[in-house]
């Protein structure tokens, strides 16, 4: 079996900055692949947007109800990459009331190109974005692999299944290995 690694590329993310005064106290801060995955277990998940119906009705609300499972399984973080900019992902962290989950801005798709999940949504108006998958990725290296059917640029219909929250918690539970 190939081992499979994340890519080691740098985020461009904006974090909260109490010495700045004003309606944005927020900066610029470069976080690499290492910062997230390095001497840690964890579940990244993908999706094609912030804000979209899927996206933020069950995956990354359920992501973030069932934390305390995944930390039960030995999961250490829950990590939502998105080819979406920092204050798109910051702006819907805060309307869905994140407080385990945390979101990784993937601006210029280089993460998910690096994958190799990049696809054309053009149909839908998206523009470049990310196939909706997910992994069990431990010190950097991925454990556990969970990709919805049909990968295609401007794919018809948006499965989801596979890279539920469900799904990876009950394969974690069972022990079950999917390849990488």
């Amino acid at each position: 079996m190939t081992v499979r690694k994340v890519p080691d590329v740098t985020f461009r993310t904006r974090v909260r900055d109490e010495t700045i005064e004003g309606p944005n106290p927020f900066r610029w801060e470069d976080k690499t692949t290492a910062d997230y995955f390095a001497g840690k277990r964890v579940v990244l998940f993908s999706l094609p947007g912030a804000f979209t119906p899927t996206c933020s009705t069950f995956q990354l609300p359920d992501f973030e109800k069932l934390y305390a499972e995944f930390q039960a399984q030995g999961i250490d973080e829950i990590y939502c990459v998105s080819v979406n900019d920092a204050f798109v992902m910051n702006a819907w962290g805060k309307t869905q009331g994140l407080e385990n989950v945390k979101l990784i801005p993937d601006g210029s798709g280089e993460f998910t190109r690096k994958m190799g999940m990049l696809v054309a949504k053009d149909n839908l108006g998206f523009g470049m974005r990310s196939w909706r998958y997910a992994a069990v990725v431990n010190n950097g290296i991925v454990e556990k692999w969970f990709e919805e059917e049909g990968f295609s640029d401007n794919c018809q219909s948006d499965p989801y299944g596979v890279s539920s929250p469900q799904n990876i918690l009950e394969n974690l539970k069972a022990g079950d290995a999917v390849a990488a």
